[in-house]
């Protein structure tokens, strides 16, 4: 098996997490936190829509982490997304930090919205 470094350039990839928190670029995010490659905030949880469709001309992909276990993206989010042209993979937070590090380390133009474990 060959390993290769994974480089973000500018980006910023999550660091680490725990109870209640997320870490990007030093910085620690309580609560739910939304990011893209080029910053992260606090996010106002899955009612709050309008910072994800915000996004449109941004990204392609929402990364979206339910929590410390998997569950399915709400129905109607899911719907206005897609229609905004933002496509949303739901997986449990662990799981959406991994593939959004991995995604970004890709150049690729993706978001993050995640629930605290």
């Amino acid at each position: 098996m060959e390993m290769h470094e994974i480089t973000y350039g500018q980006a910023m990839p999550v660091e680490g997490y725990g109870p209640g928190f997320f870490r990007v670029a030093g910085d620690v995010i309580e609560g739910p936190m939304l990011a893209t490659g080029k910053r992260a905030v606090s996010w106002g949880g899955l009612e709050d829509e309008a910072a994800l469709l915000a996004l449109k001309d941004e990204i392609d992909v929402l990364f979206l982490g339910t929590g410390p276990e998997m569950d399915f993206a709400p129905k109607g989010l899911s719907e206005r997304l897609n229609a905004a042209g933002i496509g949303i993979e739901a997986m449990s937070s662990p799981a959406a930090c991994r593939t959004y590090n991995i995604t970004l380390s890709e150049g690729r133009r993706v978001a993050l919205a995640v629930l605290p474990v």
